[in-house]
């Protein structure tokens, strides 16, 4: 087994494919599949199935593909320290946020700090993006509702409440709070399994011994605004996320605030690539003196 063989394979799993692989290694397609072929003819292993012009990953090329995640994420980080001294000139920064709202003023600072720094930034919800840190997709994500674990690095950011919203023409709209029964008797627009907003507020109507029924589910925030603005039903959102406007009204929901955390987070093994501790220490510098 060569270096060389393990870059191929790890490029053209996570690139989907050999040719990509090869744009990507600056390497032709034949050099790229020749080194896969050896390391499987080596081991006796088929690492991909090779159906028309799709690759897909084997079980054993899944397994073998988190051992290189690991392996050239240490290379990476073995660069970033070598590199110390060298300012932050180049590079990315992939982000996975269930709300970009909470980190804006990082993201700005980080901008102005590290200007070279390509970043792109994703939109899931909790579930989705511990999958894409897990994955090594995501760098950074931006959560809530996550329990400590020793796997990962967490900043938390803020906590706010959960409220609902409605048309400004809609009947509740003009209430000055809602209560869990109220909402048993409403059309609820309501965001997608695996959403927090959504567990949370299930949870809560559990303790009220209440069954919230939705009149639309749908996936994202966006959308669900969108479908509220028009009279459709009722929304739900952390009030630090709520937008205010002509078209849409607050409405805070009644008893004990329904609170949102929200955290960064990377897992704990990589936090310290160059890019992920200089987000991070601008994050903690922020929310210092924010509290202070």
């Amino acid at each position: 087994m060569r270096y060389v063989q393990l870059r191929a394979f790890h490029h053209v799993a996570i690139a989907g494919g050999f040719s990509r692989a090869a744009e990507e290694l600056h390497l032709t397609q034949p050099a790229i599949s020749d080194q896969v072929r050896k390391l499987e003819a080596e081991y006796d292993v088929q690492l991909f199935d090779r159906q028309r012009k799709q690759v897909a990953l084997t079980p054993m090329g899944e397994k073998l593909l988190a051992v290189t995640h690991r392996l050239f994420d240490a290379e990476g980080q073995a660069l970033d320290l070598l590199s110390e001294t060298r300012a932050l000139q180049a590079g990315q920064l992939r982000l996975v946020a269930d709300s970009i709202h909470h980190v804006l003023h990082v993201l700005s600072a980080y901008r102005e700090h590290y200007p070279g720094i390509q970043m792109t930034i994703w939109s899931g919800n909790t579930e989705t993006g511990l999958a894409q840190l897990g994955n090594y997709e995501a760098d950074i994500a931006v959560l809530g509702d996550v329990a400590p674990s020793r796997d990962f690095e967490m900043i938390t950011l803020n906590a706010t409440p959960i409220i609902a919203f409605a048309a400004a023409g809609h009947p509740v709209a003009a209430q000055r709070s809602l209560s869990f029964a109220d909402l048993a008797g409403l059309p609820l627009v309501m965001r997608e399994r695996g959403s927090r907003t959504r567990r949370m507020l299930e949870r809560r109507a559990i303790e009220h011994g209440v069954t919230l029924r939705y009149a639309i589910e749908v996936e994202g925030r966006e959308a669900v605004r969108d479908i509220v603005a028009t009279g459709a039903g009722i929304g739900f959102v952390s009030d630090a996320e709520f937008v205010p406007g002509k078209d849409l009204m607050r409405i805070p929901l009644s008893g004990p605030p329904i609170l949102m955390e929200e955290a960064l987070i990377c897992l704990r093994e990589r936090r310290e690539s160059k890019t992920i501790r200089s987000f991070l220490g601008i994050a903690r510098a922020l929310t210092t003196r924010g509290g202070d």
